[in-house]
């Protein structure tokens, strides 16, 4: 089998490995010229490491991801920072941690120890887990998260606390517009699956390296190649017009529209159309900052706490240099997720309002942590469509398409999942089998 695949995100590369795999002599074509799509490496000539167009997180529970990073030949336990659950407030009022004990005493002794919440915030956090688990981990299709939260008594303090910053991580999308349904399946997956599935797995090199790198060296690769042409039928797709047996188009839903009006009209899957076009999409914005000197945060990664009115929009702070290994410097990166109007903002307030969210709440610590030393570096990225909105009621798209040689693949499919690394990848595996069985 001849197989395109269109786009190298986490996806495509996926779609591609699976059908490599199989058989199939695979050509990927990449409009960019660094393979990893929305999770990628960016060069920056003034810090040390390369970049992330965005900090990311992976968690124990993403099984497919981890699995295809050992199938392309990279070891999770040397690239990744594993770390048992712990979720601790740059201020010190907050603190979450679960002990290596198996599932589920982990969390009830996490929750139980936790810092700065009540008993009765206790006690709710554990009635929603048990509700969740009685549900089946299937709320009502038209809820939102703060309906879910609302119908087990969870306090304004808790949802602040934890399941605000929580939604936020995990489907990008606030808690009163968020889906329940597929809040619920991360928790499940999560806090509600085996002690290791709650584990926090953090990249310690840039996205790019973590696997897709390894993945594009067995592929013939077509960088800077835009897909302007897409012609499929039930026994081939003309890309660009060259013909494939099979091809998988894993691009965005907006450009997989633009790709595909005219045939899909004319197939009379008007409602796969309206389907690609439906999707909005809310941005991440992500500020990587290097310090004049060494400064260490006592973990990895913290939480801040949130004030818009103040420009303070992180919600959660890296320390990259410990990540990377490095002792000597300081690097950074805070993460504001859903950061809707931002990229309209002057970016100068924006950088100094988010140091001094870092700086402020950190002069709060109670271990007494040192100023933070002054900034030689400052780069906000902004992902204005990091992912689409995860609302109760959208409509995703499945893998098929209603020509057997094109198969769909991305984050925004039907995976079950938000969009998230691991329903990307997910996603391409499930596109890769619709076009050949074998492929796994």
């Amino acid at each position: 089998m001849k197989a395109a695949v269109i786009g190298a995100g986490w996806a495509g590369l996926a779609a591609a490995v699976a059908l490599r795999e199989a058989g199939a002599k695979v050509t990927v074509f990449e409009a960019g010229h660094t393979p990893g799509g929305r999770a990628r490496r960016v060069f920056h000539g003034e810090f040390d490491t390369p970049l992330d167009n965005g900090q990311h997180l992976l968690s124990g529970a993403y099984r497919h991801t981890l699995a295809l990073m050992r199938r392309v030949g990279r070891n999770p336990d040397a690239l990744l920072m594993r770390r048992p659950l712990r979720l601790a407030s740059l201020d010190g009022r907050f603190r979450l941690s679960a002990p290596r004990l198996p599932a589920p005493l982990h969390l009830a002794v996490a929750v139980l120890g936790a810092r700065g919440l009540s008993w009765s915030d206790r006690f709710g956090m554990l009635r929603l887990m048990r509700g969740l688990k009685a549900m089946s981990w299937a709320p009502p299709r038209d809820w939102t998260v703060l309906q879910l939260l609302r119908h087990y008594a969870q306090s304004d303090t808790l949802i602040r606390q934890l399941w605000d910053p929580l939604c936020l991580a995990a489907l990008n999308t606030p808690t009163a517009q968020a889906c329940a349904g597929l809040y619920a399946r991360v928790l499940r997956d999560s806090l509600g699956g085996r002690r290791e599935a709650s584990d926090l797995l953090l990249p310690c090199t840039d996205l790019s390296a973590l696997w897709p790198d390894a993945a594009a060296r067995h592929l013939t690769m077509r960088y800077g190649s835009t897909v302007r042409q897409l012609q499929p039928s039930q026994d081939g797709v003309v890309v660009n017009q060259e013909r494939f047996d099979a091809a998988v188009l894993a691009v965005p839903p907006a450009f997989a529209a633009r790709l595909l009006d005219e045939p899909l009209r004319e197939a009379g899957a008007g409602g796969l159309l309206d389907a690609l076009k439906s999707f909005d999409y809310l941005p991440i914005a992500t500020l990587n900052l290097r310090l004049a000197g060494s400064w260490r945060l006592p973990e990895p990664m913290m939480m801040l706490r949130e004030d818009p009115a103040r420009g303070h929009l992180g919600q959660w702070l890296f320390d990259r240099a410990r990540l990377v290994g490095d002792d000597k410097t300081g690097e950074l990166a805070v993460v504001a997720s859903a950061a809707v109007g931002v990229a309209e903002r002057n970016r100068q307030p924006v950088i100094e309002a988010l140091i001094d969210q870092v700086a402020e709440q950190a002069a709060r610590h109670p271990a007494r942590l040192p100023p933070l030393p002054e900034i030689r570096a400052a780069e906000l990225f902004i992902e204005k469509r990091a992912t689409f909105a995860a609302v109760p009621g959208l409509t995703r798209p499945l893998n098929t398409t209603p020509w057997r040689a094109l198969a769909l693949a991305g984050d925004w499919t039907d995976t079950g999942y938000p969009g998230v690394l691991e329903g990307a990848v997910m996603s391409g595996l499930a596109a890769a089998r619709t076009l050949n069985p074998r492929a796994v």
